[in-house]
C-alpha cells in the first residue's frame, strides 16, 4: 500500500487527527495511538455502543495499536521519545502550549529525529488572538461565519448538520503531511504544520464569497444561489412529506425540466439572478411537487436529464446500493458497520483492518518491540505510568 513503512505517532483525540491518522493507517501506514491515562481517548464512551465498543470510536481508531501513556512521567516521557526516534510523522491536537510544557513540542521531537512531520491541530492555531481559547466544531464555524450562512427560510441559523471544521482541518492536515513527507524523503528533512480548523473553513469559501467581496456587504442567504435563491438548487417537499433536491442550476437542466412539465414560459426565471426573480418559479416547483410522494418522483426523473436527488436519511444512504457498491461501507466478522475510505487507488487500493485495541492492549506488544522486558513492563503498570 501507499504508506506502508511509515510510522505514525498519534497524540490527538475526538475526531480531527483521528481521522487524518484513520486515513493513513487504510493505506498502510503503521499509527500507534498515545492515549492519556486513565479514560483514555474520549470517543471511547461516547454516544452508541455496538458489542460494547462506540461506534464513534471503532470508526476512528479501527486498525491502530493504542496504549496509555503519562507523558507527565519521566518514565513515560522516555517511552516516547524511543517512539518517535524512527517515526515519520507526528500528529497532537492539544491546545496550544500543552505539548511544550509537557516536553513533547516539535523541537523537542525533532533533537531526536530531524526527518520527523510533526503536525499540530488546533481551534485557531498556535499564534493568533485566539490561540488559546477553548473550541469545538460548533464555536470555530460560528466565528468562521459558516453557521451565519446555514440560515433557513424562517432567517433563524441552524445547527450544522456536519463538523465541517473538524473534516477540514483533518483533509488539509492530511494534505500537508503528505506534501512534507515526500519532501523529506528527499532531504531527509521533516517540517513543523500548524493547521488551524478556523483557516481549515476559511480557505474553503471562494464560491460563496462573491457578494461580501465584491460589495463589502454580508450576504442575505436565503437570496444566493447556494442557500435557496435559486430555484434549480433547491430542496422541495413532496406529498407524503418527503423531500427532495434540484441540485443542477445550470440553464440545460432548467429547460429539459420544464419541457417535460409543460411550463417553458418560466424559463426566462430560471436565467435571472438568484433572488426574489426567480420567486415565480420556485413556487411552481413548490406547488409541483407537493402533487406526489418521493417515490413517484424518483421513478419520474430516472431517465431524465436532470439534476434530481431524494433527500436520504443517514441509513437510507447507507443503504443505498451505490453506497455499497464503492465499498462505503462493509462488516467486521461481528457484523459491525464499518465506514469505508474516500480514497481509492486503483492498483494499490485501501486494506480496511477491522481490528479495534483496548484501553491499553498494545502497550506490552508496543514495549516489547522497544526492547523493554516483561519485568519492565510489569513495573510500568504498577507505577501507572502505561
Amino acid at each position: 500500500m501507499k504508506l506502508d513503512g511509515v510510522k505514525v505517532i498519534d497524540l490527538s483525540l475526538f475526531l480531527p487527527g483521528p481521522m487524518l491518522t484513520l486515513m493513513m493507517a487504510d493505506h498502510g501506514a503503521d499509527v500507534i495511538k498515545i492515549e492519556p491515562r486513565g479514560e483514555g481517548e474520549p470517543t471511547r464512551d461516547i454516544g452508541y455502543k455496538k458489542n460494547g465498543v462506540s461506534v464513534w470510536f471503532r470508526n476512528t481508531h479501527r486498525g491502530k495499536k493504542c496504549f496509555q501513556l503519562d507523558l507527565k512521567a519521566p518514565e513515560g516521557k522516555a517511552i516516547f521519545f524511543e517512539l518517535v526516534k524512527d517515526a515519520d510523522v507526528v500528529i497532537e491536537a492539544f491546545r496550544p502550549g500543552v505539548v511544550t510544557r509537557l516536553g513533547v513540542d516539535y523541537d523537542a521531537v525533532r533533537a531526536v529525529n530531524e526527518k520527523v512531520v510533526y503536525a499540530s491541530l488546533s481551534a485557531f492555531g498556535q499564534q493568533g488572538a485566539y490561540a488559546r481559547k477553548p473550541a469545538h466544531d460548533l464555536a470555530v464555524q460560528a466565528l468562521a461565519g459558516v453557521i451565519a450562512l446555514n440560515e433557513g427560510q424562517d432567517g433563524e441559523p441552524a445547527m450544522p448538520h456536519m463538523p465541517v471544521a473538524d473534516a477540514l482541518a483533518s483533509l488539509t492536515g492530511l494534505s500537508g503531511v503528505l506534501m512534507a513527507l515526500l519532501k523529506a524523503r528527499e532531504t531527509g528533512e521533516g517540517d513543523y504544520l500548524d493547521i488551524a480548523m478556523l483557516d481549515s473553513v476559511l480557505a474553503w469559501t471562494p464560491n460563496v464569497t462573491g457578494r461580501l467581496f465584491a460589495t463589502g456587504e454580508p450576504h442575505v442567504p436565503k437570496n444566493e444561489r447556494s442557500w435557496g435563491g435559486n430555484a434549480m438548487y433547491n430542496l422541495y417537499v413532496c406529498a407524503d412529506g418527503e423531500w427532495i433536491a434540484l441540485g443542477g442550476a445550470e440553464p440545460k437542466f432548467a429547460k429539459n425540466l420544464l419541457e417535460l412539465l409543460g411550463r417553458m414560459d418560466l424559463f426566462e426565471c430560471a436565467t435571472l439572478e438568484p433572488g426574489p426573480g426567480q420567486e415565480p418559479l420556485r413556487t411552481f416547483l413548490r406547488e409541483t411537487f407537493k402533487t406526489k410522494p418521493r417515490a413517484a418522483w424518483i421513478e419520474w426523473f430516472a431517465d431524465k436529464d436532470v439534476a434530481f436527488t431524494p433527500v436520504l436519511n443517514l441509513k437510507e444512504a447507507f443503504d443505498d446500493p451505490n453506497t455499497v457498491s464503492r465499498r462505503m461501507i462493509s462488516y467486521d466478522a461481528e457484523g459491525n458497520e464499518i465506514v469505508g475510505t474516500p480514497i481509492k487507488f486503483q492498483n494499490d487500493p485501501a486494506v480496511i483492518d477491522y481490528a479495534v485495541s483496548e484501553r491499553g492492549g498494545d502497550a506490552g506488544d508496543i514495549l516489547t518491540a522497544l526492547g523493554y522486558a516483561p519485568d519492565a513492563i510489569s513495573a510500568l503498570r504498577q507505577k501507572g505510568v502505561i
